[in-house]
């Protein structure tokens, strides 16, 4: 097992559980015939109110044969089974080999259900109401705890249902996001600029969107934003997408459009990860995936 890093624990393991075992059979034995030996019950000497006595009765028959039917079924299954420390048992059994198992069932079952759209084009599958179905359950499943369950997004996590994109949303690269996953990173900028320079970058980025803000300070900001930010935002702070950074010049904000959270963005920095689901979804069940994210804010527009 790899959870051990030297044999001592592993027979350490062993040790215990056998000897914890084999005192509890020789305690049921024990047991069991004592009292029986003589063929007379007697008392073990302990008496209270002179009249009632606790004599050496030995356990019911019945009591006595469920402590031998759990103690044999104890140890037939440590015999079959993993247990005895690093020892995998006679069956060769593991979680891993099971649930391999039982996702080759599954795919077997299954998998022609979701390979017969994955030939077709994505926004073909898109229009499909048995695959647009089929890609909801998953998204149910799988993209939910991030991104809600009407697809709407939280603080950090992207809204699908507009047509804001952080990498692009034309049908192979929501799909290449879902398949591969997205790493996207703000450098902090805090120890760099100051807070004065915080102070005057957060004015200009909340200008671009036509807010009202000190013109001084955001003068200022536009000097910072150039040398600073528009390397991935661009020069016209409407983001590149091949980056993953975001268009400034609306109102939708990623991590909190307020005053606060935009001096904390570029003070502090932001990291965001989208897992990649190829290794455990497969290539069919991703391509209905995506075709359901794409239908969100595509399908009632063609």
């Amino acid at each position: 097992m790899a959870d051990f890093t030297s044999n001592f624990w592993s027979w350490f393991i062993i040790i215990v559980t056998v000897l914890s075992i084999l005192f509890v059979w020789l305690l049921v034995i024990t047991q069991s015939k004592k009292g029986q030996m003589s063929g007379e019950i007697q008392s073990t000497g302990h008496v209270w109110d002179e009249n009632i006595q606790e004599l050496n009765t030995p356990m019911p028959r019945w009591w006595l044969i469920m402590f031998y039917m759990a103690l044999v079924f104890g140890t037939i299954y440590l015999a079959l089974y993993p247990g005895l420390g690093a020892f995998k048992g006679l069956l060769g059994w593991s979680e891993t080999g099971q649930y391999d198992r039982e996702m080759q069932k599954a795919e077997k079952t299954y998998g022609p259900l979701f390979n017969r759209f994955l030939g077709q084009d994505l926004k073909t599958v898109a229009a499909d109401p048995e695959a647009n179905k089929m890609g909801e359950r998953l998204f149910s499943t799988y993209c939910t705890q991030c991104h809600g369950s009407d697809a709407r997004g939280a603080r950090g996590f992207p809204n699908l249902t507009d047509n804001d994109w952080l990498y692009g949303g034309d049908p192979k690269t929501i799909e290449t996001t879902i398949l591969h996953g997205r790493n996207g990173m703000m450098p902090a900028w805090g120890k760099i600029i100051g807070n004065e320079g915080v102070f005057n970058a957060a004015a200009y980025v909340q200008s671009l969107s036509g807010r009202d803000v000190d013109p001084v300070a955001a003068a200022k900001g536009k000097k910072i934003f150039s040398t600073t930010c528009a390397a991935c935002h661009g020069a016209d702070a409407k983001g590149t997408q091949a980056m993953g950074a975001p268009n400034l010049t609306d109102k939708i904000w990623l991590h909190g459009g307020s005053d606060k959270r935009i001096k904390e963005t570029i003070t502090k920095g932001r990291q965001s990860h989208m897992p990649a689901h190829e290794e455990f979804l497969g290539k069919a069940k991703v391509h209905l995936l995506a075709a359901y994210v794409y239908s969100l804010s595509h399908q009632k527009k063609e």
